[in-house]
């Protein structure tokens, strides 16, 4: 089992014990499903977006942004590993009468294809996706399923001074990432000192976001912290 998948199963099986409706519910954090973390930062770039346009969001847990730019138009396929996550945000869109392809497939392993979208979105799943070549893997698949000069509406944690990665966490700060402890060795674990860690997120400065991004074959027209434009040049 890879590393970032027993994490997000566990996460979305309590969502769904517990009546909840989005992943920041676990943390006392009072949304509601409609007002999700980058609702304002997608409001704010809707006039850059083709109306009624393609969009896939990768990562989309039960689905708030998704259903959110079907409401406004758009035509949205959305994906997550979870297959609890893709129950919930089925449900989630039958009760506001919206109208979103919902499929269970992992970003890091998608086929070949040839459908292309207007936009693809990420909200909030990138730091989940660690490893070099597992981001690789992914902004590969952005890229060729941009349409050119199609955007890439990206939002993600970023590093920040004041975390504190204490207990079972430990921050390389050379490559932005956040192992967790795990008692023994499994499929993607690393030995550190003696002891053995699983990727956990990764938390970029700015500027190496920006960085990985180009160098996967993608321009930046825009970047505040983690909240990015970028497009497929033509």
């Amino acid at each position: 089992m890879r590393y970032y998948y027993a994490e997000h199963q566990t996460a979305y099986r309590q969502l769904e014990r517990e009546g909840l409706t989005q992943w920041n519910d676990l943390f006392g954090e009072s949304w509601t499903f409609d007002d999700f973390p980058n609702r304002a930062f997608l409001e704010s770039v809707l006039d850059r977006l083709p109306p009624s346009g393609d969009v896939l969001e990768y990562g989309c847990g039960t689905g708030p942004a998704a259903c959110f730019l079907a409401a406004r138009g758009f035509r949205v396929d959305a994906i997550d590993l979870i297959p609890e996550a893709i129950a919930l945000a089925r449900a989630f869109a039958r009760e506001r009468g919206v109208s979103v392809n919902f499929g269970v497939q992992d970003v890091c392993a998608m086929p070949a294809g040839s459908k292309q979208y207007d936009v693809i979105l990420d909200s909030y799943c990138l730091q989940s996706i660690v490893t070099d070549p597992d981001r690789a893997s992914a902004l590969t698949a952005v890229r060729d399923r941009l349409k050119p000069n199609g955007h890439y509406i990206l939002s993600t944690a970023m590093y920040d001074a004041d975390r504190v990665y204490d207990g079972d966490f430990r921050y390389d700060a050379t490559s932005g990432i956040c192992y967790e402890r795990t008692t023994e060795p499994a499929d993607d674990a690393v030995q550190l000192d003696n002891t053995w860690y699983l990727p956990h997120r990764r938390h970029l400065r700015p500027e190496a976001l920006r960085a990985e991004l180009e160098r996967a074959g993608l321009h930046v027209v825009s970047q505040q912290g983690g909240d990015v434009v970028a497009t497929r040049p033509g």
